[in-house]
């Protein structure tokens, strides 16, 4: 009976003696209770997620090359909201902050409660609030999201502490404040709050300036240095005591730093204004500091070079000055403007599409040479020309006659580089040039072929662009793209790039480039020793719009340019007056060494390259052209009458088989028409080949 009882009582349940069945019950009631909490703060985790933009909403530093500052963007309201860098800031700094502010920021998951428990005694004891229980995350939460300082807000902070704790790292949840965190004024940040009260970046920092950093946030306006210096002090003094109390300084430390006097207030550095302010916007979100490939000292030096060769060419100029370091293409300055303070001086005009006028002519010779069409010494024909329907005048209108590709490239001479163009084809010239990843911009491009204008500067092109193409003439004809950071500068320096030209063709052109005359009150390179021995090439658009000046010196190119930032027409300001000198002083400020080796006179063109013309061709009868209607004033002997043009040696001209004589003062050959009606002109050239042309004549 006893067993039969004890039995019945184990099935009836005894409290002091669970069955196995409802311990295994309450295991799995207690894993779906906590599986459905997990299920409902992911959810509100969800649908009320942390507003994390104005974390996003801040502005990465561009570095020069060496790490100097160069410039930041402010953003809503003016604010320097500075991303921190972990890397560059000062780990004593990072570790005595932590210290005094959250010892357990590495433990805890965005909440301390021994330290709300701590908090919450000190209150009930003393009947007011002592000290506070926000950690690090839970101060970060409060900067993204700001609300008045109740009850209410501080558990919404805790729950958005751990939200954040979630989400990112410890060292990302410090950066974070560090980015946020106020230090009077318009300062958000270390890195801001560091470059202007102490004029450096926090990554190495006094005991001091690590003390008054700690302090600011807690009441940044309260305690802001350069305009209450006591409080401040105070403030400081507090911190470094607490250091002293935490082991974190000695008293003789402690004691020292307290005597470092307040800094005051800095501008922030605006350097390479426009290419430092490109890079700092197209920054990932996530990146806090980009090193350029710019050199501060050498950009500080150009800028007040620009703005005064813009001062000198009137109110409405402006100007422009790239160097690029051949070898990885790094872009080691850029100037875009001759100032802001000058019309259109926010434009980046290295980003603008300007006419190159002539600055493209060296391209023309180096695909000729590259394709065997012509050689240095090639002669050609400076005559008044007419191709087609285009018919190009010389810069000066002055004609030289007979002269080789090397001549017609160092004088810039413009028939020349029009009938070399016609030679390699202007769609061939265009397709080498996009080969090299630069864009010509055509007028009419949708409905137009390229024409032979692109010889003389008819179209658009960006100085960046004209920059890309002389960097591959230094480089024995390769091209690649130009490089910002210090980064893309390896990968360019490892990288094959893509042929432009040979290297044969390149270093041609580039030996012609180094004969060109020198600019007024400058030495000729063959006539200076240790000078740059600078190829340079210079360039005038219609109407006297753009002057450029591009030059190979040292392992650099230089382009610069003047002109207006609205494109308006300037009387007179040619590329080589105006731009040409901009170009030799900004070498001398780069200080480049002599690199190139002194010019050995090239080899006689090759027999088929003698001329450019084919050697059966004949006279070139340019005017009137076969078929031409000609309207004329008036007749007879004692009218202006019509000065006919041909190419060719010992001309004799014939109109309906009758000799015509040439001036005796000009030495050329006009034709008078003595009535209305159809002629045959004739011309006949010292060895006999002639050229006709059958002409209308209209009164």
């Amino acid at each position: 009976m006893r067993t039969d009882e004890a039995l019945s009582s184990g099935e009836a349940g005894d409290p002091r003696n669970p069955s196995p069945s409802l311990r295994e019950r309450g295991i799995v009631l207690g894993l779906i209770a906590f599986l459905a909490l997990q299920v409902v703060a992911l959810t509100l985790d969800t649908l009320f997620p942390p507003d994390l933009s104005r974390g996003e909403r801040s502005s990465p530093v561009v570095l020069d090359r060496k790490g100097a500052w160069l410039r930041a963007l402010p953003v809503e309201d003016g604010r320097w909201r500075i991303r921190a860098d972990l890397t560059r800031t000062d780990k004593s700094f990072q570790r005595r902050l932590i210290a005094i502010e959250d010892e357990r920021f590495w433990r805890h998951d965005g909440v301390d409660p021994a330290a709300v428990v701590r908090a919450a005694g000190s209150a009930l004891v003393r009947g007011r609030i002592v000290s506070g229980a926000s950690t690090l995350t839970m101060q970060t939460a409060r900067l993204l999201e700001p609300r008045p300082r109740t009850l209410g807000a501080k558990l919404i902070e805790m729950v958005r502490a751990v939200q954040l704790e979630v989400r990112y790292s410890k060292r990302e949840i410090l950066a974070l404040y560090l980015t946020l965190a106020p230090y009077g004024g318009n300062l958000e940040g270390v890195r801001a709050a560091s470059l202007s009260y102490f004029g450096h970046e926090p990554e190495t920092l006094t005991l001091g300036e690590q003390a008054l950093l700690i302090a600011l946030p807690q009441s940044p306006e309260a305690r802001r240095p350069d305009r209450r210096p006591g409080a401040a002090r105070d403030a400081r003094r507090l911190v470094l005591q607490r250091m002293v109390g935490a082991g974190l300084a000695t008293r003789a430390e402690a004691d020292e730093a307290d005597a470092e006097p307040l800094p005051g207030r800095a501008p922030f550095p605006a350097l390479a204004w426009h290419a430092s302010g490109e890079l700092a916007r197209a920054a990932p979100r996530d990146q806090a500091t980009v090193v350029s490939t710019l050199d501060g000292a050498l950009q500080a030096r150009l800028e007040p070079l620009a703005a005064a060769y813009a001062r000198d060419q009137g109110a409405d100029a402006t100007a422009a000055i790239m160097v690029v370091e051949i070898e990885g293409r790094a872009v080691r300055a850029l100037v875009g403007s001759g100032g802001l303070d000058r019309s259109g001086g926010w434009i980046d005009m290295t980003r603008a599409l300007r006419s190159p006028g002539s600055a493209l002519k060296p391209f023309i010779y180096a695909f000729a040479f590259d394709d065997g069409i012509a050689a240095p010494d090639t002669e050609m024909q400076d005559v008044q020309t007419r191709f087609n329907d285009y018919q190009p005048e010389g810069f000066d209108r002055v004609f030289r006659g007979k002269v080789t590709a090397a001549e017609a490239l160092s004088h810039s001479l413009n028939v020349p580089a029009v009938a070399m163009m016609e030679r390699i084809g202007p769609a061939h010239f265009l397709a080498r040039i996009e080969s090299a990843g630069v864009r010509l911009h055509l007028p009419d491009s949708k409905t137009r072929a390229p024409g032979l204008a692109l010889a003389l500067g008819g179209e658009g092109v960006t100085l960046r662009d004209v920059a890309v193409l002389y960097c591959a003439l230094g480089d024995e004809g390769i091209a690649k793209p130009l490089a910002w950071t210090e980064a893309d500068a390896a990968r360019r320096t490892r990288s094959r790039g893509g042929r432009l030209v040979r290297p044969e063709a390149a270093r041609q052109v580039l030996d012609i480039l180094r004969e060109a005359p020198a600019p007024k009150g400058r030495i000729p390179n063959a006539l200076t020793l240790g000078g740059p021995g600078m190829a340079y090439k210079t360039g005038t658009s219609y109407g006297f719009r753009d002057a450029v000046a591009a030059g190979v010196v040292g392992g650099y190119v230089i382009i610069v340019w003047t002109g207006r930032a609205d494109g308006g027409a300037r009387g007179g300001f040619t590329g080589r007056e105006a731009a040409l000198p901009m170009l030799f002083d900004a070498a001398d400020i780069l200080s480049a060494p002599r690199t190139a080796p002194p010019r050995i006179t090239p080899k006689a063109a090759p027999g088929a390259l003698t001329t450019l013309e084919r050697p059966d061709h004949g006279p070139n009868l340019i005017f009137p052209p076969d078929g031409a209607t000609v309207q004329v004033e008036a007749f007879g002997p004692a009218s202006r009458g019509l000065v006919l043009a041909a190419v060719g040696e010992g001309l004799n001209w014939y109109v309906g088989g009758q000799p015509l004589a040439p001036d005796p003062v000009s030495g050329r050959t006009v034709w008078r028409p003595a009535a209305v009606g159809f002629y045959e002109v004739t011309v006949i050239d010292r060895q006999g080949r002639e050229a006709r042309a059958k002409v209308r004549i209209k009164g």
